[in-house]
Order: C-alpha cells, then structure tokens, then sequence
C-alpha cells in the first residue's frame, strides 16, 4: 500500500530519489516495528481500529516522502498539505471504532501514539527549514522523553487521564500543519509555532512535575496514558 501511495505521488506531481528511497525506508522500518511489535503482543487478529491506524501510517509515509524530496526539489505544496490534513482526520476514527467493535487494546493505543508522534516530528523537520531548527523541539520533544525515562525509570509511571494534555497534543500537528501551509505572514507562522512549543513545554513540565512528586507511588503506566512507551 506505501508503494502504491509512492506511485500515485509521483506519477502526479513527480518525486526525486531522495523521496522514493525516504518513502521505501518508511515502508520497511514500519513493517519491520510492527511485525515485531504484534509477535511481542500476541494479538491474534489486527482488528479494524488497527487497519485504520496503518491507514494513517501510509499517509505520514507519504508525506515523509515529500518532505525528504522537499530538501532537493520544490515544496511539495498542496499534495504535502492533503495527505496530513486526512491523516489528522482518521486520528480520531481509529479511537471511535476501536471503541464501538469493543477492541480497544494498550497495543493499539501505542501504534496510534507512535503514528501521531512520528507525524509531529516530520512536520517539525519541515517547518524548521522555514522558521529555525528550534522547531524541531516539538517533534523531538517526545523521543527526547522517552531517552530520558531509560535513564529515570519514574517517567514511565501512570499520568492521570487530562484533557489539557490530548488537547495539547492535537494542537501540535494543526498548528504546525498551519505554519506548513504559508497562508499567514512569516511574523504570525513565528508566533504560531512558538504557540506550540509554549503548550508542548507546559504539558510535558506538568507531567513531569506530576511524576516526580508521586514517584514513590506510582506503578507501571498503561501505554495509552504513559508519554514515555514506545512500539517495541
């Protein structure tokens, strides 16, 4: 299905080397991860909440693809800006129909943090070619959670469920979505950003704070409410 994506992108508004060899290492990094991933987890059917997900991983393959052939051609323009908006819009398909079949999984809800982490981060990458490499704070800020909870094992402990935080995290890829898009000014792109990391370092020092003062008690943390699990 990647290949297939990586086809039609090409065939309509054409792709460099860069793109292709990007795109098909996406491709086999996925299935790579996710072949690994479902052997650990023992599911015996992938489910169609998961189908939806792989779905979106197709399309962050995609637009990977663009941003990587971004760096030696033209922007990828208003291709690069479909495939995220729809892939924004199935982040929340996924969830519902996990939830209406009654096959809402921790596996599941991993796969569908590491896709939206994933996309942030790519988004991230390219819009610091326009605004600075700080912007890769944002998309980096997740991973760098991650390392850091191999070294204080406390982060990985259970957050108590927060709105602010989902919204947050949503508000990461629209925004950045938005800076990709040039509609605004190169000043209100700046401030939109910067919008962005604000929320981000808000939301991840209150967790962090959250979990450094309740370390004592705190226990193992469910992969859907955990920032530091990944898809291994």
């Amino acid at each position: 299905m990647q290949v297939l994506l990586l086809a039609l992108i090409g065939t309509v508004i054409g792709m460099g080397l860069a793109g292709w060899l990007t795109g098909l290492a996406f491709a086999v990094a996925t299935w790579a991860v996710l072949s690994r991933a479902l052997h650990h987890s023992g599911l015996r059917s992938f489910g169609a909440a998961n189908r939806v997900t792989l779905g979106r991983t197709t399309l962050v393959g995609g637009v990977t693809a663009l941003v990587a052939d971004s760096f030696q051609n033209s922007p990828p323009g208003s291709p690069f800006i479909g495939l995220t908006a729809v892939a924004l819009i199935l982040d929340g398909v996924d969830g519902k129909v996990a939830r209406r079949t009654g096959n809402s999984t921790p596996w599941g809800a991993r796969f569908d943090m590491e896709v939206d982490a994933f996309l942030i981060l790519v988004l991230s990458v390219y819009v610091s070619t326009q605004l600075g490499p700080w912007v890769l704070l944002i998309g980096g800020m997740r991973y760098l959670f991650v390392a850091a909870a191999r070294v204080w094992p406390w982060l990985t402990a259970a957050l108590p469920p927060s709105t602010a935080r989902k919204t947050v995290a949503a508000l990461q890829a629209v925004l950045l979505l938005l800076a990709t898009a040039e509609l605004l000014p190169y000043a209100a792109n700046f401030a939109v950003v910067a919008l962005a990391l604000a929320l981000l370092l808000c939301s991840f020092g209150r967790d962090v704070r959250w979990l450094y003062r309740n370390q004592r008690s705190a226990t193992a943390a469910p992969p859907s409410r955990s920032r530091g699990k990944s898809l291994s």
